[in-house]
């Protein structure tokens, strides 16, 4: 993959709204992740998420545009609008022939679960009279891309990807190669989820997938440690500008970086696990830095897709597998560590963490990593930042039904 330029961030996120914020936050270990107020988490095994508490979608939506939207569509729209601001564009001045060629390709894993879930209710207690017109548009997995096309007018390709927790990666992949071959100039990418609901805690905690360290929810989400008991459930929305290289030198972007390898691959093997010797996860690198034309070598640093469950190990495994000898060079960090799991937008998010390790040449920590597992014995950057300088760095997303995505950013050089 080649010529592809990343030129603007957007994201909200449990530590923040902004990119700015949330760095900030991350870089320096600050945890996001506190008691459900969503509903009443009281009969529940699992009473702890990485929510976000301060934010409004009137700032950013029209307050009767708003009831026509779940919280996953509203959280990807201010994500868009702040990657837009970065990269100095103004959509309200495109001209027709620009604006159909701005793509959109934003996904999400579950889409609007809290408005299907109270509007189940609302059918059962007052009749399908009282269910609102706009039920069935709130709640499409594609309306965040749609939401976005139609609050911006951006006329050129859209594709929503739906690959469970890899959805945020699948969409900045696909927007790369829609660039690649001459479909769009510049494309909207990423991933939005709002699924913190007593449906989604139950199902998930029925699964024993979640973190049930209701009592310390600050350590509750710790990848890679021994005593990990599960993922703790976030959300947000991380969405990038990804332009043609040639357009963005032209107009004088701030390139943060490229997008130069995405790889793809399924297990085939479990709903929900993972093979235990991460053959799926290891293929989809190599494809990743296959695309990308580079050697294992030149990767200095992985955002992990750790989730705190038994399955680091399995990444872990993968990484000594397709690193070799130069796993023990490797700087890994899982950010799920402190703003929780953000299911389909967890891909987008991270890959804005990648993009700013690169450049700024900080390295997030993995928090809470008191005791490493005996089966995770990479360096993980534990409990605290540290500098480095980067050339290239690998974002990992798996997802259920065994769909994995790799990408690679690259430092702009000029």
């Amino acid at each position: 993959m080649k010529n592809i330029a990343v030129t603007g961030l957007g994201m909200v996120t449990p530590l923040g709204l902004g990119v700015e914020k949330t760095w900030e936050g991350i870089v320096n270990g600050r945890n996001g992740i506190g008691p459900i107020t969503r509903f009443d988490a009281s009969d529940y095994s699992t009473q702890i998420a990485g929510e976000i508490t301060d934010f409004d979608p009137r700032d950013y939506i029209d307050g009767k545009e708003v009831k026509k939207m779940d919280l996953f569509i509203q959280y990807a729209i201010a994500a868009t609008k702040f990657a837009l601001d970065d990269a100095g564009l103004e959509p309200s001045k495109l001209t027709t022939e620009q604006s159909e060629r701005f793509g959109v390709v934003i996904g999400s894993g579950i889409g609007g679960l809290p408005l299907i879930e109270s509007t189940g209710r609302t059918l059962l207690d007052r009749g399908p009279k009282k269910v609102s017109p706009f039920f069935i548009p709130a709640v499409l997995a594609n309306m965040a891309a749609g939401q976005v096309s139609i609050h911006f007018g951006l006329k050129g390709p859209m594709d929503c990807p739906v690959t469970a927790c890899t959805t945020g990666a699948s969409a900045i992949g696909d927007a790369a190669r829609i660039i690649e071959r001459g479909d769009a100039d510049i494309v909207v990418a990423g991933g939005a989820e709002a699924a913190i609901t007593g449906l989604t805690v139950a199902g998930f905690g029925a699964a024993k997938a979640l973190s049930k360290r209701n009592d310390d929810p600050a350590t509750a989400s710790r990848p890679f440690d021994k005593d990990r008991d599960g993922f703790v459930i976030g959300e947000g929305a991380g969405v990038i500008v990804l332009e043609n290289m040639e357009h963005a030198k032209a107009r004088g972007a701030k390139i943060y970086s490229e997008v130069i390898g995405y790889g793809m691959s399924a297990d085939a093997y479990h709903m929900t696990a993972p093979p235990s010797d991460g053959n799926g996860a290891l293929r989809c690198m190599k494809k990743a830095i296959a695309d990308a034309g580079i050697e294992p070598e030149d990767i200095g640093y992985i955002n992990a897709h750790a989730t705190s469950t038994m399955a680091d190990a399995i990444e872990t495994n993968a990484i000594r597998q397709g690193f070799g000898y130069h796993t023990d060079n490797l700087t890994i960090s899982s950010t799920k560590s402190m703003i929780g799991h953000l299911l389909g937008a967890a891909g987008g998010v991270e890959a804005i963490f990648t993009i700013k390790a690169i450049e700024t040449g900080v390295i997030p920590p993995t928090i809470n990593l008191m005791e490493p597992d005996p089966k995770c014995d990479l360096f993980y950057t534990p409990n605290k930042a540290i500098n480095k300088e980067l050339d290239c760095a690998l974002s990992n997303s798996f997802g259920f039904g065994g769909v994995n995505g790799s990408l690679i950013f690259r430092k702009h050089k000029g």
